[in-house]
């Protein structure tokens, strides 16, 4: 067969584009050889639609012990009784347990999307907005940190039978003792998206959502550096907000909605090739050192915060207790835009996204802001001591955005440097 060498061009010229830039997506992490490498394997070709043991086709016998490895070595990174490894993204993973857990129209509550929120916990044109009625809670405005208060004034009035933590842009932990205490209290379930601070989480450097929320949902990037996918979770602590179960009963009871949500609710059969994947990054993550790695993205995050604050950039909640942070530029910058400054940036080889802030006065194609995260540099190699270079080029091309010939400088510059961190060994 003939080489599509059209196609493999591609491929080298996002490797090119990977290998010489800064990333600083914080949704977006590189992954190691062995984790790409399962990714391409023979499993690809395996169709298993089911679950182990429980198949809808023949020949899954090995593909089985794959999947199970991947359950087992998940529930021993955070402590789980229960775990779905088939999701084929963290949204999926959202939507299935919306179809357990809820039927349409019910209401649920989240953050507010232009408050750091996710796609899936309301957006009006996702499923979660389209087929349930959603509520929004905040963070303050002074601080910059979720309202509390204000989360369990909603709950308590509204009575949802959903309530979500979790955000793609938050920098700060989260208080699940008190948000399960009110769900408790209105019956309601607690689900926990931990999607952005996983990896954070399976290193113990951030509190575990699986002992405090019914349900923990996650995708198996960003911080985790595996795969793209998605994975549900349950921990021992289900009490039944409906009827006098026992725990146990209630958890057999869930899981099987779950299970059955996912497949064959949301999606058909399993990309095996990625769960496999998926098992190699969690075996990854239960070694010593993936907890030094992760300790190196905190650092990273908060040296980075740090040198923006000293630059004169408002970071908002004023720092950051994770992998990320969230710039207002209007402090700084008033009339810059977080698209202009995207595309200023990713023309310097700097890539980041545009992204709303709190009490945004621009609309979201538009924004005010954009959101840095530091798991990519961190697996690449760079320390604490490269944050005020990163920084430094950032501002440099933020305060010309449209000069050219700095935008070339600072990329030439950028180019030179990320050569000394090698990032692929193929």
């Amino acid at each position: 067969m003939q080489r599509d060498i059209e196609l493999f061009d591609i491929i080298r010229r996002e490797r090119d584009r990977q290998t010489r830039g800064i990333e600083l997506i914080a949704s977006e992490n590189y992954v190691s050889d062995q984790v790409m490498e399962a990714m391409g394997s023979v499993l690809t070709n395996k169709y298993a639609e089911g679950y182990p043991g429980k198949r809808y086709y023949g020949g899954c016998e090995v593909v089985d012990e794959s999947e199970k490895l991947a359950q087992e070595r998940l529930k021993k990174m955070y402590d789980a009784c229960w775990v779905n490894v088939q999701p084929h993204s963290g949204a999926q993973a959202n939507m299935a347990v919306f179809m357990a857990c809820l039927q349409a129209g019910d209401k649920f509550l989240g953050l507010n999307l232009s408050h750091g929120g996710h796609l899936s916990h309301g957006s009006p044109v996702n499923f979660s907005g389209l087929m349930f009625h959603a509520l929004e809670y905040n963070v303050k405005e002074d601080d910059g940190r979720i309202d509390y208060e204000q989360l369990e004034q909603i709950a308590r009035a509204e009575r949802p039978k959903l309530i979500i933590a979790g955000a793609s842009a938050y920098s700060r932990e989260w208080d699940y003792e008190r948000i399960r205490k009110v769900a408790d209290e209105i019956g309601a379930i607690f689900m926990v998206d931990m999607a952005h601070p996983a990896g954070l989480i399976a290193a113990g450097l951030l509190k575990n959502p699986v002992k405090y929320a019914h349900i923990v949902t996650s995708t198996t990037h960003k911080t985790m550096r595996g795969p793209r996918g998605g994975v549900i979770l349950m921990g021992e602590d289900f009490p039944n907000p409906w009827g006098k179960t026992t725990p146990k009963g209630e958890i057999k009871m869930m899981s099987a909605l779950l299970d059955s949500a996912v497949f064959p609710g949301v999606q058909g059969g399993p990309l095996e090739h990625v769960i496999a994947a998926k098992a190699v990054a969690f075996g990854e993550a239960l070694m010593p050192e993936y907890k030094t790695y992760q300790l190196q993205v905190q650092k990273n995050a908060a040296a980075m915060a740090k040198c923006f604050i000293d630059k004169g950039y408002k970071v908002i909640s004023g720092g950051t207790d994770n992998h990320c942070m969230l710039i207002d530029l209007r402090t700084k910058f008033p009339d810059l835009t977080g698209k202009i400054a995207e595309k200023a940036l990713v023309a310097a080889d700097i890539t980041t996204n545009k992204n709303m802030v709190p009490f945004d006065s621009r609309s979201a194609f538009q924004t005010s802001g954009l959101r840095f995260g530091t798991p990519a540099i961190t697996t690449r190699g760079l320390k604490e001591e490269q944050m005020a270079w990163i920084v430094e080029l950032i501002d440099r091309v933020l305060t010309e955005p449209d000069n050219s010939q700095n935008i070339e400088k600072v990329r030439a510059e950028v180019n030179a440097q990320m050569v000394k961190y090698p990032l692929f060994a193929w």
